[in-house]
């Protein structure tokens, strides 16, 4: 495939005017981008003026420029837009307005900050704009739409009215550079943009479905991301496909009005899955809440995300090997950095011999990820006894009735968690 030297038409007086990343393989450490990735940048020309919208990064500052100046020169340019600040997208802003010294920056209210970090001035004037401000370039009207946090605080989306050219952003984008730009010339890109979503998108999937109430109904022509390629054959199916992402599921299994328990468990000899077992028939006392139980030896952590991003809590059980918590349960933990898990319910329980830290361990960590751990969670050492095992079906029980609201809240205080037993035995 050639490389696409030149600035590529969108629609009459609207052009294409990014970079081309193909060798990028790592993005933002954490995404893997087996295609590169484009720096997506716009030009849109009224009667009255250019609008530039996003730039790209700055390593990549000479290739905008280039074509940039094959569609406009830079005292045309009346507006700059950015939807997004993140350096990928706002790299060459600083030349770009010292060239284009006329021009007025508009920007979303949550960019302000970032604006000021970035350019590293308290000097540069902007205008803020929100969901129903626009801006006039003659025959040519950009509206915009407030998207916070998709994936930033700061994100919105442009419309070009008169051609249902939606600038998107980061939504509806993914990493993937092929010179043919639109997605009925480029190659098959289905894996990089369920990859993004699941990536970047996933965390924020309610912001997700507000930003999806905004754009749904709009007339929509053509979806320009700020990654990968430009959206101009059937542009409402990658809408619809965010929708299908981003709905929950579990309401057709549960029910609407019941609640979910998750248990996962693993365990050296048995005992760990002797109290899941117990918390499972304590939680199934409480009506109103589908217990569901896994053990994680056999499958791992990763099948269990979509399941844990629709339930209302988890309950989480592991022996104590060498003074923490065995590696699936890790592997299960640090998963759920890509989805939304702030204020489920969480707690732990376990079996040990030596010792019993991983209680503990996994109770921090649900903490940290944001999870409420209202009960103190089981030990039991060795073989649980009868005793133990009502204990287990007692937390059960309280998790099923703190997710019906039949419980009332209480949060451990330091003196219980100072009251557990010496962690060696």
């Amino acid at each position: 495939m050639k490389r696409t030297p030149n600035a590529v038409e969108l629609a009459p007086g609207t052009h294409w005017i990014g970079a081309l990343d193909p060798a990028l393989r790592e993005f933002d450490i954490i995404l893997k981008t087996a295609n590169g990735t484009t720096y997506n940048s716009y030009c849109v020309r009224g009667e009255h003026g250019v609008a530039i919208i996003d730039t790209v990064k700055a390593s990549h500052a000479d290739e905008f420029f280039m074509r940039l100046e094959q569609v406009a020169r830079y005292d045309e340019i009346s507006t700059i837009v950015l939807n997004h600040l993140e350096p990928d997208h706002s790299g060459a802003l600083p030349e770009l307005m010292r060239r284009a010294p006329q021009a007025k920056l508009y920007i979303s209210a949550k960019a302000q900050l970032m604006l000021k970090a970035l350019v590293k001035t308290d000097d540069l004037q902007f205008n803020i704009v929100q969901t129903g401000d626009r801006v006039e370039l003659g025959g040519r009207t950009l509206h915009f739409f407030s998207t916070p946090f998709l994936h930033w605080p700061d994100t919105q989306c442009t419309l070009v009215e008169e051609q249902g050219i939606l600038f998107s952003g980061d939504v509806f984008g993914c990493h993937f550079c092929d010179p043919r730009l639109f997605n009925d010339k480029v190659g098959d890109f289905r894996f990089s943009f369920e990859y993004y979503y699941q990536h970047i998108m996933r965390p924020f999937r309610e912001h997700v479905l507000d930003a999806l109430e905004l754009l749904e109904p709009l007339p929509l022509k053509t979806i320009a991301p700020a990654h990968g390629p430009i959206l101009r054959d059937a542009p409402h199916s990658y809408v619809q496909r965010y929708r299908q992402l981003a709905s929950p599921l579990l309401h057709n299994e549960v029910g609407v009005d019941n609640k979910s328990l998750l248990v996962f468990y693993i365990s050296s000899y048995g005992n760990t899955a002797l109290m899941a077992q117990a918390v499972v028939e304590g939680a199934e006392t409480e009506a109103g809440v589908h217990v569901s139980l896994y053990d994680l030896q056999a499958s791992g952590g990763l099948p269990f995300v979509d399941l844990i991003e629709e339930a209302d809590g988890i309950a989480i059980g592991s022996p104590t090997i060498n003074g923490d918590a065995v590696k699936p349960v890790w592997d299960l933990l640090s998963s759920l950095a890509v989805i939304k898990v702030r204020d489920k319910l969480g707690a732990s329980f376990g079996s040990y011999g030596w010792s019993g830290e991983a209680i503990n361990m996994i109770e921090d960590r649900l903490r940290g990820l944001k999870l409420r751990v209202p009960i103190k969670g089981v030990r039991a050492k060795l073989i649980p006894n009868e005793e133990e095992l009502q204990c287990c079906r007692d937390l059960g029980r309280q998790l099923a009735q703190h997710l019906t609201g039949n419980l009332e809240r209480r949060v451990i205080s330091m003196s219980e968690l100072l009251s557990q037993e010496p962690s060696h035995a």
